[in-house]
């Protein structure tokens, strides 16, 4: 019943566009993708379904991109007085038998410096690094734009410094 629903969720995820995945070994990857940033954005985020289908967690430990000057896995919250917060983490551990959804508002890829624009369509490379699977190369498909009251990364300051 658990693998049921995390497919389920994961197809979820997938629904606006056509999804896409990539299996390594014990680890599919569900429907990496951006959601389309405005043409002068300078960070965009990235999110997808990671299933472990094996019988050990894995750990993912990086991600690497040629769309932006740093890509980091985040963790966006929010606290008990409404105040949100996203932080960078070193690990995102994939439970042996789970599902780890990268999601808008919870863990999600960070593209920071984006070297250019991406443009809805698109397929951009990547390889997410995990610590038993080793790199893995996948392609992050470049989804509509999300609505107003969705979460917009070209307008956070993730930590940079604003001189």
């Amino acid at each position: 019943m658990k693998r049921l629903i995390a497919f389920a969720t994961a197809l979820l995820l997938a629904a606006p566009t056509l999804a896409h995945e990539i299996i390594a070994g014990d680890l599919q990857i569900i429907h990496p993708h951006i959601p389309q940033p405005a043409a002068t954005a300078k960070t965009a985020g990235g999110y997808m379904a990671i299933v472990n289908t094996g019988s050990e967690a894995d750990r993912l430990i990086g991600v690497d991109s040629a769309i932006a000057a740093k890509s980091e896995v985040h963790e966006s919250k929010v606290d008990a007085n409404g105040v949100g917060t996203m932080t960078h983490i070193e690990a995102l551990e994939i439970p042996a038998g789970g599902t780890v959804n990268l999601e808008r508002g919870g863990y999600h890829v960070m593209f920071m410096g984006l070297t250019g624009p991406l443009i809805e369509g698109e397929m951009h490379k990547a390889t997410l690094i995990f610590e038993k699977a080793g790199p893995v190369e996948i392609e992050f498909q470049v989804d509509p734009a999300m609505g107003m009251a969705e979460m917009d990364h070209s307008t956070m300051d993730h930590g940079t410094a604003n001189d």
